[in-house]
């Protein structure tokens, strides 16, 4: 059994929630209800909050913290094998341990860094020099998460769409995780507009998403809601824009039809962007201003933290996108929780070669600073590399 370090310098979270060398042990909350007995109806159940509640504000505002993001290093074990292929190694244990203690140990990631989302096999494992990586990250103020879908299948009745496998077990699971020393979790699923997208596929996604987070809320863990809808295709972003409002109706719907606690929850959502192919690009003003709006019109004020996702977006792109939509005030964290838009200039400077460690974590450190300052409306994009402004946009891409 793992256990979890001090969050040392979290103005949220108590010495008490977090010490080190301590076991973590599960706790069961129970469930109460509140009986009313109408004389002219049946009698009315509602759920209270879980007992977990208390904990889980604090974790989000934790991570929904001034200046600060989402480091999703979540990849599965097969797609960071992809990642591996392209610099040339291997896909072994050995080489995506190597990969990820160069992420987790970059000196000062926690100035800029508030969370990081791993993959199963990162939540057990231990650095190269045997720190169990939990620890690495707590003891720089960054709440480690947990990916607890099981990915992407087919969708039978629907137009070539998918659905999200995953809500068997999960239960259990995110009560082992809570032990390890998880303290949020993401959940994945996807929408496609050049397939529809259908009513079924919408319906699906929303409540896949709500089950899950309610489960993850009553086993402690800040569920991230991300309904990822796919640049792929040539649509406007106009079109975007209206799927997008559809498909956080639902979410929104069902979450209150499961009694998912506002309050502590967090939403990853795709930025409100043209297709990739669409031959109209929109300026960085024009993503902040239809992507806002959206937010007003779908978000509840009561939700902490909005950390978009990038979506094959260049690391400049998601840079420009998030620094725009924060030139103005608005009820949220909007910030972001980036995996290739944070990874990629990192991962070509290492190439695998242990001389070029140090490089490639200033890399990092270099996009999570630029982020950081996004977060803020404080970016200026002054010395960005030719590398950072490559898009990443990949037709049919599958994590």
């Amino acid at each position: 059994m793992a256990s979890a370090s001090l969050l040392k310098s979290s103005t949220v979270l108590n010495k008490s929630e977090w010490v080190k060398g301590q076991t973590l042990t599960l706790r069961q909350p129970p469930v109460s209800t509140v009986r009313c007995h109408p004389t002219s109806s049946p009698a009315l159940t509602v759920r209270a909050a879980s007992s977990y509640a208390d904990e889980l504000v604090k974790t989000a505002k934790t991570i929904a913290s001034s200046g600060r993001g989402i480091l999703a290093m979540d990849e599965s074990n097969a797609t960071c094998g992809k990642r591996l292929a392209s610099i040339g190694l291997e896909n072994t244990e050995a080489n995506r341990q190597a990969y990820r203690t160069l992420l987790v140990t970059v000196p000062e990631l926690g100035k800029y860094i508030s969370g990081a989302i791993l993959f199963e096999e990162t939540l057990y494992q231990s650095t190269t020099d045997g720190k169990k990586i939990v620890d690495v990250l707590v003891a720089q103020n960054i709440v480690p998460g947990i990916k607890v879908d099981k990915g992407l299948v087919p969708l039978a009745g629907s137009n070539d769409e998918s659905w999200c496998q995953g809500l068997d077990g999960l239960a259990s699971r995110t009560a082992a995780y809570y032990q390890q020393g998880a303290r949020f979790a993401k959940w994945r699923t996807v929408v496609s507009i050049p397939n529809g997208p259908s009513e079924l596929a919408v319906t699906e996604a929303a409540w896949g998403l709500a089950r899950y987070a309610a489960i993850a809320q009553d086993n402690g863990l800040v569920p991230i809601v991300e309904p990822e809808i796919l640049l792929d295709g040539e649509h406007g972003i106009e079109r975007t824009f209206q799927v997008a409002q559809k498909v956080w109706n639902k979410v929104f719907f069902f979450m209150a039809e499961n009694n998912v606690f506002y309050e502590g929850i967090l939403l990853k959502p795709s930025m409100v962007t043209p297709g990739a192919e669409c031959k109209d690009k929109a300026t960085p003003q024009q993503v902040a201003d239809y992507t806002l709006k959206l937010l007003q019109r779908r978000i509840p004020p009561a939700v902490p933290g909005i950390m978009f996702l990038s979506g094959g977006q260049s690391e400049v792109e998601a840079t420009q996108n998030l620094n725009a939509m924060n030139q103005s005030t608005n009820p949220w964290h909007v910030s972001f929780s980036y995996a290739r838009a944070l990874q990629n200039t990192c991962l070509k400077t290492w190439g695998g070669r242990p001389e070029n460690v140090k490089a490639a974590q200033e890399a990092l450190l270099i996009r999570a600073k630029a982020n950081s300052l996004a977060q803020l409306g404080k970016y200026t994009g002054e010395g960005e590399s030719e590398e950072a402004k490559q898009g990443m946009f990949t037709k049919g891409y599958s994590y």
